[in-house]
Order: structure tokens, then sequence, then C-alpha cells
């Protein structure tokens, strides 16, 4: 076996680390893929003769392709939407697929997503790499060309961040799924009282279309029942998913899929939804998976 076959076969050993990575960093799967493919082709030129990590050094090239990447969307954003949905992780009802289990530990669910879209590229990598990936601040610090004291006031501020918008999700998935599926119900038949029962009083809905007129983010039970109660005119069939490892629904207009969404339960309410409506990237997501 030469070198870069055994290099090549080490790779693929940490690739769904490395795309787990990716994926937290950039909320995007075929970005996600591409920031790996681009660790790769670096990797393959690389010496690796001093290396004594090799996990952890591959872990930092695909940090720096993402951190790269993060910045250059910032630049070529003149006009972001307001709300930015990232990509979900959609899985049958009953169970996850065994590849989308490394993209999922540590319960990335789609709100984390979300918040982690709202801090700086800096803040994100620091807050991945050191709470989700456990790497030392000294090794962070390096990649965002910073000391380990910042680096580690960088992820002390996105935790702040996270912590105070990031709801965490009830343990009982099968509770989850029976406020789920009456919130389906009520929105089907247009009961506000049942609609009222499920959700927070401050929930929070957030929908992105990829057009800014029909983008938006809506809070308070009010508002998101006058959202739900529109949506249902319009003929939508939901399908029940597992949507980044919690319950969720893909509506389906005329037989295509038209939206995905994720749902967050907490307490025993509905307190976010968070909603994929986008057909261009939709039509990039494999969701054959709720197929009849």
């Amino acid at each position: 076996m030469t070198d870069q076959q055994w290099l090549a076969e080490r790779f693929e050993e940490h690739r769904p680390r490395l795309r787990a990575v990716a994926y937290r960093m950039l909320g995007s799967l075929s970005e996600a893929d591409d920031a790996v493919q681009d660790a790769w082709l670096r990797v393959s030129r690389a010496d690796t003769s001093e290396v004594e990590n090799l996990g952890a050094w591959l872990t930092t090239i695909v940090a720096r392709v993402a951190l790269n990447l993060l910045r250059a969307r910032k630049t070529r954003r003149e006009a972001p939407l307001d709300v930015h949905v990232p990509d979900p992780i959609v899985d049958p009802a009953d169970g996850t697929n065994p590849e989308h289990e490394a993209l999922l530990a540590d319960s990335v669910g789609l709100a984390l997503l979300v918040v982690l879209e709202t801090l700086s590229p800096p803040e994100r990598l620091a807050f991945v790499l050191h709470d989700m990936f456990g790497m030392p601040f000294e090794q962070i610090a390096p990649i965002v060309d910073r000391s380990p004291d910042a680096a580690r006031q960088l992820a002390s501020r996105a935790r702040r961040r996270v912590r105070g918008a990031a709801p965490s999700p009830d343990g009982d998935l099968h509770a989850q799924w029976e406020v789920v599926e009456a919130f389906l119900a009520a929105a089907h038949g247009g009961d506000f009282e049942a609609l009222v029962a499920v959700l927070d009083p401050d929930v929070v809905l957030r929908a992105d279309a990829g057009v800014s007129s029909i983008t938006r983010q809506v809070r308070g039970a009010e508002a998101v029942i006058s959202q739900a109660t529109m949506w249902s005119r319009v003929a939508l069939v939901p399908r029940r998913a597992l949507v980044n490892g919690t319950p969720g629904f893909v509506t389906m207009r005329d037989g295509q899929p038209f939206s995905v969404a994720a749902v967050t339960v907490h307490g025993g309410r509905i307190v976010e939804i968070d909603i994929l409506a986008d057909p261009e990237r939709l039509a990039r997501l494999d969701l054959a998976v709720v197929d009849d």
C-alpha cells in the first residue's frame, strides 16, 4: 500500500466526522460535501510525515475551508433574507438513516442551526469546534487568528446566544409526535382552540421560501395560527418525517414536495416551527424517504 492509498483510507474513515463538522459550520449539505472534498484535495497534496494527530489535523483543514466559505457567503449576500432556514436532514418517521447519525449527533436540530446562522463566522467556528467536537482552544486559536483566550471568548459569546435562542426539544419522542399530530389535525380542521392548546404563547415560526416577499418570521400563538390557517387553504398534504432527528413533516402539493417543517416541542407545547419552502433547495434534498 502506498502512502497516498493509506492516507485516502484514513480520510474515508474520518469522512463522517468531517462532514458533520462542515454541516454544523455551514448549515448546507451540498456546501458541507464541497468543503470535505476541498479538504481532501488539500490533504492529498500535503506532507503528512510530521502529523501526530491525524483526526485533529483533518478537522482543522475542514474547519478552515468552511470558515472561508462562510466569510465568502457573508460578502456575497448583498441583500440577505431576513430568515434563512438551513438544509434539513429528513428521515422516515420510524427511524434515522444510519448514514445521518454522525450528522445528527449531539441533537443538532434545525432550531439550533438557525441560531448558528446568526453568529459571526469566527464565533460559529469556535462554538462548533469546542462545544460540539471538544477541540481545545489552543487548536482553535490559529484557525481564527486569535489567541486561545480570545477564541474562548468567541465560543462564550456564541454559547450565550445559543442558550437564549435555541430551545431544546423534550426527550420523549412519542410525546413529541402526539403534539405534532395534534397540531396538524387542528390546522387541517381550522380548530382555533385546539391550536392554542398545542402552541406555546411565544411560539416562533420561520418560513424560508427563497424570496423575500414570502419569507418571514412571526412570533406568538395568534400570528402562527393565522399562518397555519392560511396554509391549510392551499391543499397541502402533510407526511410525517423526522427532521434533524425530531418530529416534523413534509408537505406535498400535486404530488410534489412543497415544504419541509421541523417542529420543536418543549414543555409539551410547540415553541418553534422552522419551514424550508425554497423550491430550488428542496429539489436538492432526498425527500423520497417520505413517499407512500
